[in-house]
C-alpha cells in the first residue's frame, strides 16, 4: 500500500500561481511514478504532470509551458508549480502513483482560479 499526503490548492485569481505537493509513504525511488491528474466537473481525469521512474517527466498538453513538476527525494515528495493559471485550470487535482504494478491515489485537491 502507498499512502499519499497532498498538500495545497485553493483559490487563486487568473493569473496567478499555486504549488501542489504530493508526499509518499513508499520511498520514491520504489515508485514507477508520481504525480498529478486533474478532473473537472463533468469531465473525464486526465493528466497534468507526472514523473516516471528514472526521472523522466511527462505533461498534459494544457499544462505544457505554465506548470513545472519537480522531485524531492529526501521527502519523498514530487512538487507542482503553476503558473500564469487560468479559469479552466479548475478542478480537483489528485496524486497518483505507481507501486507494484498498481495505482494508487490521493484524496484530491480543490484548485479554483476565479475573479
Amino acid at each position: 500500500q502507498v499512502q499519499l499526503t497532498e498538500s495545497g490548492g485553493g483559490l487563486v485569481q487568473p493569473g496567478g500561481s499555486l504549488r501542489l505537493s504530493c508526499e509518499s509513504s513508499k520511498s520514491i525511488f520504489s515508485l514507477s511514478a508520481l504525480g498529478w491528474y486533474r478532473q473537472a466537473p463533468g469531465k473525464q481525469r486526465e493528466l497534468v504532470a507526472i514523473i516516471r521512474s528514472g526521472g523522466v517527466k511527462e505533461y498534459g498538453d494544457s499544462a505544457k509551458g505554465r506548470f513545472t513538476i519537480s522531485r524531492d527525494n529526501p521527502k519523498n515528495s514530487v512538487h507542482l508549480q503553476m503558473d500564469n493559471l487560468k479559469p479552466e485550470d479548475t478542478a480537483v487535482y489528485y496524486c497518483n502513483a505507481g507501486w507494484n504494478w498498481q495505482d494508487y491515489w490521493g484524496q484530491g485537491t480543490q484548485v479554483t482560479v476565479s475573479s
